[in-house]
C-alpha cells in the first residue's frame, strides 16, 4: 500500500506548484506527462525550503531549515520519508540519479537568506549558483532521462536560464526583498538611491543570459521544449515589463503579468511548437 501514499506525494508537490506559481503550473503542462510529476516534486522541495526562510518570520527558521536539510538528507538515504514533499523528491532524486551536491549547493543559498549579507560579486554569483542554477541542472536531469551526453551538453544554457530567472526575480520583487527582508541582492548597489543606469546595467546582464539560454532551449528534447520555452517566454515578458518601469518604481510595487496574458503566451507557445518555430 506505499505506492498510495507516494501517489499522494507528488499529488501534494503538485498542489504546491499550483498554489504557489500559476506561471510554472503552465510550463509544466507542455512537459511531457511521464515528466510531470519529476518536475512538480522538485519545485515542491524548493519552494517549501523557500517559505522557510522568506515567510516563517515567527519561528525559528534555522532550525526549521536545518530540521529540513537533515530530513532530506534522511528521506534519499532511506528511501522514504513522512513529509509528502520530501517523500516525493527523493524518488525522483532516485529515478533521475540526481547529483546530491547540486541538493547541496541548493541549500546552502537558502542558509545564505538567514544572515544579512551585504552582497559582493563572489557571493551574489554564489548564491545565483545556489538558488537558480543548480535547480536548473535538477530539472535537467528529468529532461535528459540518463543520457550523459545530452546533460553535459545542455548543462551551461540550463545554468544561464536558472540566472536568468533568478535576476528577474530579484527586479520583481525588490520591494518586499528590501523594504520586508531587508535584502539587497544586486552587489554594489544602494537600493536607497538606485537609479536607471544600475539598473539598465543589470538588465544587460539580464539579456546576455537570456540569450544564450534560447539557444539550449532549441536543443532541448521534445518532451520538455515547450514547457521550458514557456517558461522562458513568460520570463521575458515579464523582463519586458519591468525594463519599460523607472528604477525608483520598482521599489513601490510588484511588476505581475496577470493570468490572462499568461494564458495568451501559453497558446501562442503551443502554435509556435506545433509549427517548429521555437
Amino acid at each position: 500500500m506505499k505506492q498510495l501514499f507516494d501517489n499522494l506525494s507528488f499529488d501534494v508537490s503538485k498542489i504546491t506548484t499550483k498554489s504557489y506559481s500559476t506561471s510554472f503550473s503552465l510550463g509544466i503542462l507542455l512537459i511531457d506527462k511521464r515528466l510531470r510529476q519529476a518536475i512538480y516534486a522538485i519545485y515542491g522541495f524548493v519552494r517549501i525550503a523557500d517559505e522557510i526562510v522568506d515567510s516563517f518570520d515567527s519561528y525559528d527558521k534555522k532550525y526549521l531549515l536545518e530540521k529540513f536539510k537533515n530530513d532530506t538528507y534522511e528521506s534519499i538515504e532511506m528511501g522514504i520519508s513522512t513529509n509528502p514533499i520530501l517523500n516525493s523528491f527523493q524518488h525522483v532524486v532516485k529515478e533521475f540519479s540526481i547529483d546530491k551536491s547540486l541538493i547541496e549547493t541548493f541549500l546552502q543559498s537558502m542558509e545564505m537568506d538567514l544572515s544579512k549579507i551585504n552582497y559582493n560579486d563572489e557571493r551574489y554569483e554564489q548564491y545565483i549558483l545556489g538558488s537558480a542554477e543548480v535547480v536548473g541542472l535538477m530539472c535537467l536531469y528529468v529532461f535528459a532521462e540518463g543520457n550523459k551526453d545530452s546533460y553535459e551538453a545542455l548543462k551551461p544554457f540550463a545554468m544561464k536560464l536558472g540566472a536568468a530567472f533568478q535576476k528577474v526575480n530579484f527586479l520583481r520583487d525588490m520591494k518586499d526583498d528590501y523594504q520586508v527582508l531587508g535584502r539587497t541582492y544586486f552587489p554594489n548597489v544602494n537600493l536607497t538611491c538606485f537609479t536607471d543606469a544600475e539598473k539598465e546595467a543589470i538588465e544587460r546582464d539580464v539579456a546576455e543570459d537570456f540569450a544564450i539560454a534560447k539557444q539550449g532551449i532549441k536543443m532541448l528534447p521534445a518532451t520538455s521544449r515547450g514547457g521550458v520555452y514557456l517558461a522562458y517566454v513568460y520570463y521575458v515578458s515579464l523582463f519586458n515589463k519591468i525594463k519599460r518601469i523607472p528604477s525608483h518604481q520598482l521599489l513601490k510595487e510588484r511588476v505581475r503579468i496577470n493570468n490572462g496574458k499568461k494564458i495568451r503566451l501559453m497558446l501562442n507557445c503551443i502554435i509556435q511548437e506545433k509549427i517548429n518555430l521555437v
